[in-house]
């Protein structure tokens, strides 16, 4: 059975808790829809996180993407959902999104928003 779209992310514990280290994910074929229109919106994002304890797993956030395709939501706020949802989900010490929204009426469009924990950025 083929793999279906779900808004689950799954994580695996971080090999290397105890150092800094960065992931990047470069995800160039997201697809949503424009609330008001109904017509596809696509974007590039492309992920940057420190993890802490846990690490995202790749074909989950995938399958994560995936579930926005058929959902009619403003570019701002796919962006702050991706960002929230991922953090929920692994807790990282520091994570920034940036969605890169393909011209649409003469316009391109970025959205960059970012999460630093608390404790990480203190100690």
């Amino acid at each position: 059975m083929p793999s279906q779209p779900t808004h689950e992310l799954e994580t695996f514990p971080n090999p290397t808790p105890e150092r800094d280290y960065e992931i990047e994910f470069d995800c160039p074929e997201f697809t949503c829809l424009c609330p008001l229109t109904g017509q596809p919106d696509f974007a590039k994002f492309r992920i940057t996180y420190i993890p802490g304890e846990k690490c995202v797993e790749l074909k989950s956030l995938k399958l994560y993407l995936w579930s926005y395709r058929d959902l009619g939501a403003f570019h701002e706020k796919v962006t702050n959902d991706i960002l929230s949802d991922l953090v929920r989900a692994a807790a990282p010490r520091f994570m920034e999104i940036r969605g890169e929204w393909f011209v649409r009426g003469g316009i391109t469009t970025w959205v960059t928003a970012s999460h630093t924990d608390e404790n990480w950025e203190n100690s």
